[in-house]
């Protein structure tokens, strides 16, 4: 979904490149219906294939953003609502932005909801679902507490309908 970084460090005699790798990965494992649809879907979103893809399993190892991503097939998906949404943090909202036009430009159907009210914090994001209904958010932190009395001087509250409601129930 966000582009690699690549950096480089040159020496008199040699040049150094490489590819920061995080100490940390996150793993999430989905429980899916349909694993060939998914990996359409998740190739698409995260702009690479997956590093094993077996009868009924797939994994995918994510440089940016630090994910572990296997999808295990199910016959049925259990009831929705154990898991509300995913979703990864960008640093600014032109990200956000980026993220939607590729997000769109490989097929995916995304929905924004910019100035959002979520959380206790105002928020640009956008929204894609995977074909088994797990929600993703991409979004930017644009103001960390909007407790009222430290929104008093902002020039307009939120008005979406989703800000009104719990994003994060």
């Amino acid at each position: 979904m966000f582009e690699v970084q690549q950096t480089s460090q040159s020496t008199e005699s040699t040049t150094i490149s490489a590819v920061a790798q995080p100490l940390i990965k996150v793993h999430i494992a989905l429980n899916v219906t349909d694993v060939e649809k998914s990996v359409a879907f998740y190739s698409a979103m995260f702009g690479v294939k997956p590093v094993k893809h077996k009868p009924g399993y797939a994994k995918f190892d994510i440089a940016q953003p630090a994910l572990n991503l296997t999808l295990n097939h199910v016959n049925e998906v259990p009831t929705a609502g154990a898991l509300s949404h995913l979703g990864i943090q960008a640093p600014s909202t032109s990200m956000v932005l980026e993220a939607r036009e590729r997000l769109n430009s490989r097929g995916l159907t995304t929905s924004d909801e910019m100035e959002a009210d979520c959380c206790y914090a105002l928020q640009d994001k956008i929204w894609l679902t995977d074909p088994d209904g797990y929600r993703w958010e991409v979004f930017t932190v644009k103001i960390d507490d909007t407790r009222p009395e430290l929104r008093a001087g902002l020039e307009k509250e939120c008005s979406l309908p989703l800000a009104k409601q719990s994003c994060c129930a």
